[in-house]
């Protein structure tokens, strides 16, 4: 790789699209894929950003690949992305979903001023969905004995955080028959969820130092991780928050029915944020004092 090639990470996954002036990194979740973002970066590349969606490490692969990476190695694959993106754009936005959203802010607590804004999708604190394990809840406790790793290992299950019927299908089929590389991992392990809970715990103590103007979008319904989470980012981070709570939606809010709203949303957020850089304000939209 020579120093203006872009790391998108291991295997063919990551994927650029988009060939506009202002840049949008977006991380996808734990034991997820670059595919889970491909709708919303359709969308914004149409909205005139270029995007950049890479793997992170261990994903894309099975079970042992993952549980050989832990959450330096999934936030220096973001972070090798985003050293490339900003080196070639001077402008730059950063979001994910789920435990991508998690990376963003860790990734704007490491590089203060660097980037515009925050796109936090269906941001993963604590699994408290309706749709887990009463058991999940305490995962924390659980970790802090011996061997209480391997009592919270998840398997994933019908809806798969999708409303959408349809797409519920394909998505089932596709982690059934093990294409890992499209639809993530049917189990999440023990060993993995340990790790996203020192990312957390990392991530929480910064919060507060964090002053990146964010959009931060949560379903009312998402069945893996409450409204709680959303509300949590809404009163810890340093900076101006925008929250809205989608309906009609479970968790992966990036593909789901509301996948149109997320691109409008963050689409008009991005563009608000530009304006501002170049000294043009305007009104911000009624929809984004939707602090429901």
């Amino acid at each position: 790789m020579n120093e203006h090639e872009i790391d998108m990470g291991e295997g063919s996954a990551g994927f650029v699209l988009g060939s506009g002036e202002v840049a949008v990194l977006l991380i996808h979740g734990l034991t997820g894929t670059p595919t889970e973002l491909r709708r919303v970066a359709i969308g914004l590349a149409k909205a005139g950003c270029t995007v950049y969606v890479p793997t992170l490490a261990g994903h894309c692969g099975d079970n042992a690949n993952l549980q050989a990476t832990g959450w330096r190695d999934w936030y220096e694959s973001a972070r090798n992305t985003f050293i490339g993106v900003r080196r070639k754009h001077e402008h730059v936005f950063v979001g994910g979903l789920s435990m991508g959203a998690v990376l963003s802010m860790y990734l704007a607590a490491e590089h203060p001023g660097q980037i515009e804004g925050l796109l936090l999708y269906s941001t993963t604190l604590r699994y408290d969905g309706w749709n887990m394990p009463k058991v999940a809840v305490l995962t924390p406790l659980l970790m802090a004995i011996p061997f209480g790793v391997h009592l919270c290992r998840f398997n994933e299950k019908s809806p798969f955080g999708i409303k959408d019927e349809r797409l519920r299908a394909i998505v089932e089929r596709q982690m059934k028959a093990g294409e890992s590389s499209n639809a993530g991992l049917l189990t999440m392990s023990g060993v993995s969820v340990r790790e996203l809970h020192r990312l957390v715990a990392a991530v929480k103590k910064r919060m507060p130092q964090i002053t990146t103007q964010t959009l931060v979008l949560h379903s009312r319904e998402d069945d893996i991780t409450s409204r709680w989470n959303a509300d949590y980012v809404e009163r810890k981070l340093g900076g101006p928050v925008v929250k809205v709570l989608l309906d009609d939606c479970y968790h992966m809010i990036t593909v789901d029915l509301q996948y149109r709203r997320v691109v409008e949303l963050s689409a008009d957020f991005i563009r608000q944020r530009f304006i501002q850089q170049r000294r043009a304000p305007k009104p911000m939209r009624q929809d984004y004092r939707q602090l429901a």
